[in-house]
């Protein structure tokens, strides 16, 4: 049967979109996780709508990634199939103020383009890592500005493999929340909603920012950004650097010495290594202070 829905996959996807047993360290910004048992990269909506309808008639279970960059994978990998929608479907278009993004397009790629067409609303995500349609997961942002302040609409597929567009106020966005992940919802592309402007003072908004990054994060070592969300009335780095655990070392994972809101791979860590570390720093935080930290990037897999 599973040879069976490989060859199906490979005549759909092609070489370049179907890959088996594929480590996920090639695709987390982590740079760990353990294989991936079918690994599909489709370039358009009807090849990952096709994909899914192959994967449900097998009963295989799937998940939907973007570039890895808030996601951590067990070192046991993940059965069954990963779709990941980034580097095949990554177009942007912009015509007068509005922007027209798919699903993998990078939000530092957007960031720039709207740079160029002196369109300002979108400098605060030129350090985001992730991709268009993981930032509206998830309702993305940074330096004061979020997804919600810029985003018009949604293109999703539903569960029905129905392609809806969803205005923006629809998709319920709050702090790192949509309710695409409730309603099994699959963000395809969508519309940004910006501001004519002029294009040197948002490039040299956008060099402040970089310049505060580079100040600020520790951007030499792999991570997937901020680890912990924001306690209400806290703020996590800053409960985790009074615990003490400034450079707090796990095999190869670490608190990052420059941002304690950060766990790092400084070489060499697993994916137990990381999950310890987050773990460590909760119980510390916890018995010390009584605050709960919850972590932002998504975990998945096996361990």
């Amino acid at each position: 049967m599973m040879e069976e829905l490989k060859k199906k996959l490979l005549d759909l996807l092609g070489e370049e979109g179907f890959r088996t047993e594929e480590s996920m360290a090639k695709h987390t910004t982590f740079r760990t996780g353990g294989p991936a048992d079918l690994f599909l990269m489709p370039q358009n909506r009807t090849e990952l709508k096709e994909s899914i309808v192959l994967l449900r008639e097998y009963n295989v279970p799937y998940m939907v990634i973007g570039n890895g960059s808030n996601l951590l994978v067990g070192d046991g990998g993940i059965r069954g199939a990963v779709i990941q929608l980034y580097q095949r479907m990554q177009n942007i278009s912009v015509e007068g103020t509005e922007m027209t993004l798919d699903c993998g397009a990078l939000l530092s790629a957007a960031a720039a383009q709207a740079a160029d067409a002196s369109l300002e609303g979108l400098a605060f995500a030129s350090g985001i890592p992730g991709t268009f349609g993981g930032a509206v997961v998830m309702n993305a942002g940074a330096y004061g500005g979020e997804m919600k302040d810029v985003l018009l609409s949604a293109d999703v597929l539903t569960a029905d493999l129905e392609v809806k567009t969803i205005p923006v106020e629809e998709l319920d966005l709050s702090y790192r929340h949509s309710i695409v992940p409730e309603k099994g919802y699959i963000v395809l592309g969508g519309k940004l909603q910006l501001k004519k402007g002029n294009e040197q003072e948002i490039r040299e908004r956008m060099a402040e920012l970089a310049q505060q990054r580079r100040e600020k994060q520790p951007l030499q070592y792999p991570s997937a950004g901020s680890t912990f969300k924001r306690p209400e009335g806290y703020f996590a780095g800053k409960l985790i650097s009074d615990a003490g655990l400034k450079g707090k070392t796990i095999g190869g994972a670490q608190v990052s010495e420059k941002h304690a809101g950060f766990i790092v791979n400084i070489g060499g860590a697993t994916t137990k290594d990381i999950l310890d570390l987050i773990a460590f720093c909760q119980k510390t935080v916890q018995e010390q202070f009584g605050v709960t930290l919850e972590t932002e990037v998504k975990i998945v897999g096996e361990r």
